[in-house]
């Protein structure tokens, strides 16, 4: 199996390799294994604790932290990284329960947003000493002050 890209030779100069090798795979897998360990603790006790998931939670808190704690539908569904028929059906149950409230953009006849409550600020509060409690353990304490900076520094190169 062809693994590079470029101009063809024996020794390949200046080809890039196009599959990735044995130790990027193994820090991938690692990375994946990391991010949905500590995503399954942090869902579970919201879950448990507070009776909302995970995705609820970054609803409340993308509303919370923009001004008027409002956005449209889709830049809420951006914000979270849920399809747009995702964020939908999750502000229905949101909304349901009063913790956020859609109303119609006078500027858009078509245009919808999300507005959080205070019932919903109120939840937030509540479910961020949860949420906190939980980065801290399963995430802050792992790792020291190096390993921290090198990672905030490592993964703002992974943002697209």
């Amino acid at each position: 199996m062809e693994d590079t890209v470029g101009a063809p030779g024996r020794e390949h100069p200046g080809r890039r390799r196009v599959i990735p090798t044995r130790d990027e795979l193994a820090s991938w897998r690692s990375f994946l294994r990391a991010h949905a360990g500590i995503t399954k603790l942090l869902e579970s006790e919201l879950e448990i604790e507070q009776d909302l998931s995970l995705a609820a939670y970054d609803v409340l808190v993308q509303l919370s932290e923009v001004p008027g704690h409002q956005l449209r539908m889709t830049e809420l569904a951006e914000a979270v990284l849920l399809s747009r028929s995702g964020v939908t059906r999750l502000v229905d149950r949101l909304e349901k329960v009063g913790l956020v409230t859609r109303a119609k953009v006078a500027a858009d006849g078509r245009g919808v947003t999300a507005r959080l409550t205070d019932a919903g600020y109120e939840r937030l509060r509540i479910a961020a000493t949860t949420h906190l409690r939980g980065i801290r353990r399963h995430f802050a304490d792992r790792l020291d002050a190096d390993d921290l900076a090198d990672l905030e520094r490592i993964t703002r190169k992974l943002i697209p």
